[in-house]
């Protein structure tokens, strides 16, 4: 994932939280906040401490830019999205990760079925 592509800065999170909208299951909760100036998306990621030690957490991460690297034609361009993992992610697989990422993200209708 490029660096273009990822949200950093805490000031563009807290835009996110406070315009965009959300949609969760039991393992994510993904904010979506429209940008119609940007050509490509924008991800930002939050994995608690609670979720386990920083090898785990950096694994989960690296889970996550995976799935929205294999999905990049399917998700919609223009948008800003943080994602937040829950606990029951620290006991998943890539391939569960996907799985329930896809869900989500279908949740908000952000993704072509």
């Amino acid at each position: 994932m490029k660096k273009g592509y990822r949200i950093k800065k805490n000031e563009e999170f807290q835009t996110v939280f406070k315009k965009g909208k959300s949609v969760a299951n039991r393992q994510f909760v993904v904010y979506i906040l429209e940008k119609e100036e940007q050509d490509h998306f924008r991800i930002g990621l939050s994995v608690s401490k609670k979720i386990g030690n920083a090898v785990k957490r950096n694994q989960i991460k690296r889970y996550i830019r995976q799935v929205f690297h294999d999905l990049n034609t399917d998700i919609e361009t223009g948008k800003d999205y943080v994602i937040i993992a829950r606990k029951p992610v620290s006991e998943m697989d890539f391939h569960q990760v996907k799985k329930s990422l896809q869900h989500v993200l279908r949740l908000g209708k952000v993704i072509k079925q």
